[in-house]
């Protein structure tokens, strides 16, 4: 098993590639399977995210390009920055990782977030493609920020939902 365990800035060719989806890019420590069939593991510094492109090098020097997995995403456009300042507020309110661009706003897909924006008059989409959400504001990876979905509230976050 090649094991990789560093980042590298430089922008070398690839012996291969890793197609990953974000919660995947999230992990340091992961066994995967690379594009070109070779079992490899991940053994990187706690608390990265791997992001589309980023190269990944071994101790011997083989090298792997990190590839972003198409996700099914909900995408809200707009040309009103007040519309997308909106969205990006009640889905940051839901804790939600968000991919902020020019007049759109994307979050992996969720049928009862999609209807809530609607509500608010907003068009939402749902499409295929790369997800590469905001990081978070301390530094932290993009998809830490909890999911609502995922667990039981047994604590307090200073603010009502």
């Amino acid at each position: 098993m090649i094991k990789l365990t560093q980042k590298s800035d430089c922008t070398d060719l690839a012996d291969t590639t890793r197609t990953l989806p974000l919660q995947h890019r999230i992990k340091s420590r992961l066994r995967v399977t690379l594009d070109n069939g070779t079992d490899a593991g991940l053994f990187l510094e706690r608390g990265s995210t791997l992001q589309d492109g980023d190269l990944l090098v071994s101790d011997d020097g083989y090298r792997v390009r990190v590839k972003a997995a198409p996700e099914t995403l909900s995408i809200v456009r707009s040309d009103d920055p007040h519309l997308l300042a909106r969205a990006c507020y009640h889905l940051g309110n839901r804790h939600v990782s968000i991919q902020i661009e020019p007049g759109r706003v994307s979050y992996l897909h969720d049928h009862v977030l999609d209807d809530m924006l609607r509500r608010f008059g907003m068009m939402v989409e749902v499409a295929e493609a790369p997800f590469e959400p905001e990081p978070g504001a301390y530094g932290g990876s993009a998809d830490k920020a909890h999911s609502h979905k995922q667990h039981h509230h047994g604590h307090h976050h200073g603010h009502q939902h």
